[in-house]
């Protein structure tokens, strides 16, 4: 059994961006729900986060816009928050509390953070985590305080070398711009081209700068990109990235917006597809910092992180949801029954695009088992 610990507490579930907004904290409550039906907490740690200290949102973030975010988060007029892309009718909503629900979240994945850099687990899962867009000086994409980043420079201060995986359907932008000119961070997104959804980014040229040319890879996916094509194209790249990095530690952005029913984005991966990237992981690491992301259908969130959990504790789950969690929540197997349905022509698009992905990645980049660097192509 490998040692875990899962980061939760329901404070994390509480706070409401907008009556419509699609980035519901309640999904987080549903997760765990659903994963203590399982009784997956008698096998592992489960700890409640404290908020995080000043100093360390100081280590990314600016001191005009954490003074901007806190004062917002109470009501007081101080600060424009248009200046910090808050708009009450935007992505962003300016909201009571935020900053201390913001601050908690960096809080949980600065907490699970030490637990695997101490050695007190093999791998930790904050699930409120990933908030991969934030930027030093404003919010973006719903995500106000860069906990990624935070962890990352945590990490990296306790002297670690980083490897960073982003597989959000979403481009992993304020994570990769936190460190593209650093060679002890190594950042890889396996995304949706930002030709057709936000943030626009991620394109394979992107790839570093100074010394840390080469240390950022993306794989920029067509929409109704498939399990298989989704998965070859992670494992032509990914595996061999990371082994050539030699990281001490594996951060994993696991958001699951890339699953077919997520009504924001257009890649089509099943639960059998998602859990496939997890084994991946799993035979990668040995330190492995695990963070939540995106996903936007509360059903397919619980189910996903849910499977994704069992991979990490060595745990494989009933595909019948416990009878309190289906009375509850009225979600019945664990596992997807059907897959999506895909034009054939679409698949070869959606092939074809990938496979050029990855081909200009190998081209760029050279890999081996002794270094990591630019291709002299």
């Amino acid at each position: 059994m490998r040692k875990a610990a899962f980061i939760y507490d329901d404070v994390l579930s509480r706070h409401v961006l907008r009556d419509d907004h699609v980035f519901t904290p309640s999904r987080l409550k549903c997760t765990y729900e659903l994963l203590n039906s399982y009784g997956a907490f008698n096998d592992s740690l489960l700890l409640a986060p404290k908020q995080a200290d000043k100093t360390d949102l100081l280590s990314f973030h600016t001191e005009e816009y954490i003074e901007a975010v806190e004062s917002i988060s109470r009501g007081d007029t101080s600060f424009n928050p248009v200046i910090y892309n808050f708009f009450s009718d935007g992505d962003n909503p300016p909201y009571e509390g935020m900053y201390e629900a913001s601050n908690l979240v960096v809080g949980a994945s600065l907490l699970a953070a030490g637990l695997v850099a101490d050695g007190d687990c093999n791998v930790a899962f904050n699930i409120s985590g990933g908030l991969h867009h934030a930027n030093p000086g404003f919010a973006s994409g719903f995500c106000i305080f860069n906990d990624v980043v935070i962890a990352i420079k945590y990490l990296v201060e306790k002297g670690m070398r980083v490897a960073y995986v982003d597989i959000d359907a979403h481009h992993g932008d304020g994570v990769q711009d936190a460190f593209y000119m650093s060679d002890r961070v190594l950042t890889i997104s396996i995304h949706e081209t930002g030709k057709f959804l936000f943030p626009g980014t991620g394109d394979v040229s992107e790839i570093g700068a100074g010394p840390g040319i080469g240390f950022s890879v993306n794989i920029p996916l067509l929409p109704y990109t498939d399990d298989e094509t989704y998965l070859w194209a992670f494992r032509e790249v990914v595996p061999p990235v990371v082994k050539s990095f030699k990281p001490d530690i594996l951060v994993t952005q696991l958001g699951v917006d890339t699953h077919y029913l997520d009504p924001l984005s257009h890649l089509m991966l099943t639960t059998e597809g998602y859990t496939e990237v997890l084994r991946e992981f799993k035979g990668l690491a040995l330190k492995w910092l695990a963070l939540g992301g995106g996903g936007y259908d509360m059903g397919a969130v619980a189910r996903l992180w849910t499977l994704a959990y069992g991979v990490m504790i060595n745990r494989e789950w009933s595909n019948d949801i416990p009878l309190r969690f289906q009375e509850q929540y009225g979600l019945k197997k664990l596992k997807d029954k059907d897959k999506p349905n895909i034009s054939s022509k679409t698949r070869q698009q959606a092939r074809g695009f990938a496979q050029a992905s990855v081909k200009e990645v190998k081209r760029r980049v050279r890999l081996t088992q002794k270094d990591y660097r630019l291709s002299n192509i």
